[in-house]
């Protein structure tokens, strides 16, 4: 039988490993994970302190990095101007995780204070007060995790803010019970200035005594946007502004700001965030949703407040100071100018009443997208309607 002759077994074969990257070469630049106890040990043992010669100029924040962080530490190079020798720039450049390390000294954890950080990242902390602006009034994106209850019902509360404009539309709902009843404005503003003194002495107390803030936002929360949690309350603008009008202006201009104040801001905000996403944006915040909504919810209070519950309700006390009576006529000396027929000058009855609609409409949209000095809808709202609306029935009714 003849032998079978065995296949030969190949050698093994020889693996050559690719030379090594520059980064591989050069570890210096790694740090591996951090553990806490780890930060602790080093944190708690004590760090060998470098000499430095008088002789020295180089760069303090480099070598207070060096000397703080074994990990980055690395070999002083013969020279650290940033051109060599012969003349010629050098094209040496800091690693990135050098510069971050540097970065994050300079400004602590979070864009906090230098030497607040343990390496760690924390939650976001209200900024210090460094100096009054007239911006100090606007209100900034409401972020999550200052107040709790926004927390606990990000939907409910933090999303749609639902407890804050129920309040806002009951405001709106008051007013017309008031006037119903035959409540002067004349007697209004006291009550105002009433509830605002103590809500604004209990707002500055909180943000100088942080016991009274946690105590403030654990009752209070719902009501509030987190932007508020290191600002001033909505609620101070809104007294404000509505005592400014009702003090200041006619009843039925004060009434109807008032009330625009409480139905378009909230119309606006509400139709805004659903689909302000699918509308050009008008400026920061402000969407052309939410300024149709807030036209068309102003055109139907001022047709609600004129053409339903004056004529139901009234004449109430104080309605005979109603700038518009059902009339609207363009100035004699245009008129004269311009040679305008009697007929063709004048409006009444519905097709005045919406042209006064339209106007209301137009002011309250544009005061909900106005932005000045940055201050609170809730002030800049029922001030600028109540302004836009005398202006126009000054001129024309």
């Amino acid at each position: 039988m003849p032998l079978r002759r065995k296949a030969a077994v190949p050698a093994t074969p020889r693996v050559i490993s690719p030379s090594p990257a520059p980064s591989d070469r050069d570890g210096g630049d790694y740090v591996g994970p951090t553990t806490r106890s780890a930060v602790r040990k080093r944190m708690s043992s004590s760090q060998a302190l470098e000499e430095r010669s008088d002789d020295d100029d180089g760069d303090d924040e480099d070598d207070d990095l060096d000397a703080g962080a074994p990990g980055l530490r690395r070999a002083r190079t013969r020279s650290r101007s940033p051109i060599d020798g012969r003349g010629k720039p050098s094209s040496r450049r800091p690693s990135s995780g050098h510069h971050q390390a540097a970065r994050a000294k300079k400004t602590g954890v979070n864009g906090g204070e230098p030497g607040a950080g343990n390496g760690y990242l924390a939650p976001p902390q209200p900024s210090p007060v460094r100096g009054w602006s007239w911006r100090d009034f606007s209100r900034s994106p409401s972020p999550l995790g200052l107040i709790p209850i926004h927390r606990h019902w990000r939907t409910f509360v933090h999303k749609h803010e639902v407890p804050r404009k129920a309040l806002h539309l009951s405001i709106g709902f008051f007013v017309v019970w008031l006037y119903a009843t035959g409540t002067r404005t004349s007697s209004v503003p006291p009550y105002l200035m009433a509830a605002l003194i103590p809500i604004a002495t209990t707002d500055w107390l909180r943000h100088r005594y942080e016991s009274v803030n946690r105590l403030y936002v654990r009752l209070l929360g719902a009501l509030m946007r987190e932007s508020e949690y290191s600002g001033w309350n909505g609620v101070i603008f809104y007294l404000l502004g509505a005592w400014i009008v009702l003090y200041f202006l006619p009843k039925d201009v004060g009434v109807v700001s008032v009330l625009l104040l409480s139905w378009c801001d909230t119309a606006a905000s509400t139709f805004g965030r659903l689909w302000g996403r699918y509308t050009p944006r008008i400026r920061r915040g402000k969407s052309l949703a939410g300024s149709l909504a807030a036209f068309l919810v102003g055109m139907a209070t001022s047709c609600f407040f004129y053409a339903w519950l004056t004529p139901t309700f009234g004449p109430m006390p104080g309605d005979d100071d109603f700038m518009f009576k059902g009339l609207l006529a363009l100035p004699a000396a245009l008129v004269r100018t311009l040679g305008i027929p009697d007929g063709l000058a004048t409006l009444t009855g519905p097709a005045a009443l919406a042209v006064v609609s339209l106007w209301s409409g137009f002011v309250a949209s544009a005061s909900e997208v106005a932005d000045v000095f940055g201050w609170d809808d809730n002030l800049t709202i029922p001030v600028l309607s109540g302004l836009g609306i005398w202006a126009f029935l000054k001129l024309f009714a």
